[in-house]
């Protein structure tokens, strides 16, 4: 069992890993999120060979977690855009070879929205994609995230990611990122039955591919479709039921990366109160 809650939150890449770090200690963070590029796209600011080494000593001295890096929003490998689908893949192909720099961590991408094409044939456009850009010796596992609903989006529920994992050539590659705001919004009641829900999970994809816990509160009632992140305790899934995620054998051991609407010293705050109700 796990002595030390692992937790953060996104935080930007502008500085490099070095700033990323310190900000993290600064707010008793002890791993993080970033986008991997502009979260609306363009290129990707170039990686200094000094800075990841220092943050990779910086990260062993102390103790962090696996990161998560998250692909930009404007990734959408099953666009019914065929320009859209390569940038996806190109974007995707470049960021897991950034990602070695920083070997053994996560990187998480929503899997897109077929606007009107049907789940099927967006599925299909999201295994071409992975199996496109995963390789055998990559060391980065690449994170399928849970989606809430809104729009045609795929990923809303477990049988459509176990679909495109399935379907995955290297899918010991894959994981899964569980977005407490996006799978309350899909349907699944995390604050009544919990257990249930996890024992669902498991029961169709497996709880050894989760791997990572997106940590928000919702603005929405349950199964409202929307994707709408709140602050810790001030939404509808409230502070006794992200008490019981955090702590819940299933889950306590992963990275938890807070994105709620918040600064920096929203995010210390809402780090100090898991802490002070992690049972360690």
């Amino acid at each position: 069992m796990s002595m030390k809650l692992k937790i953060g939150c996104h935080l930007s890449f502008s500085q490099g890993y070095v700033d990323m770090a310190n900000t993290a200690i600064e707010i008793n963070a002890n791993t993080f999120a970033f986008f991997t590029r502009n979260p609306r796209g363009g290129s990707a600011k170039a990686i200094k060979r000094e800075d990841v080494d220092s943050f990779l000593e910086m990260a062993e001295r102390h103790d962090f977690a696996k990161l998560v890096a998250h692909s930009p929003y404007t990734l959408n490998a099953c666009s019914a855009d065929p320009s859209i689908r390569d940038f996806a893949i190109r974007t995707m192909s470049e960021d897991l070879e950034r990602m070695e720099y920083t070997p053994n961590n996560y990187y998480n991408f929503h899997p897109g929205s077929h606007v009107k094409q049907g789940v099927e044939i967006g599925i299909d456009f999201i295994c071409q994609m992975l199996n496109t850009v995963l390789k055998a010796n990559q060391t980065t596992i690449v994170l399928l995230e849970t989606m809430s609903g809104k729009g045609s989006e795929v990923g809303r529920t477990f049988e459509e990611l176990k679909q495109i994992i399935d379907r995955v050539e290297l899918n010991k590659k894959l994981g899964v990122c569980f977005d407490t705001c996006h799978v309350w919004d899909a349907g699944y009641d995390i604050v009544n039955n919990l257990d249930g829900v996890l024992e669902e999970f498991d029961k169709i994809i497996g709880i050894d591919r989760l791997k990572a816990i997106h940590l928000n509160d919702s603005k929405n009632p349950c199964s409202a479709h929307k994707d709408r992140h709140e602050l810790i305790g001030m939404g509808h899934i409230g502070n006794d039921a992200i008490i019981r995620i955090i702590n819940h054998p299933k889950l306590r051991d992963l990275p938890f990366i807070l994105e709620t609407p918040n600064n920096l010293d929203g995010y210390a705050k809402e780090i100090k109160f898991l802490r002070n109700n992690y049972n360690e």
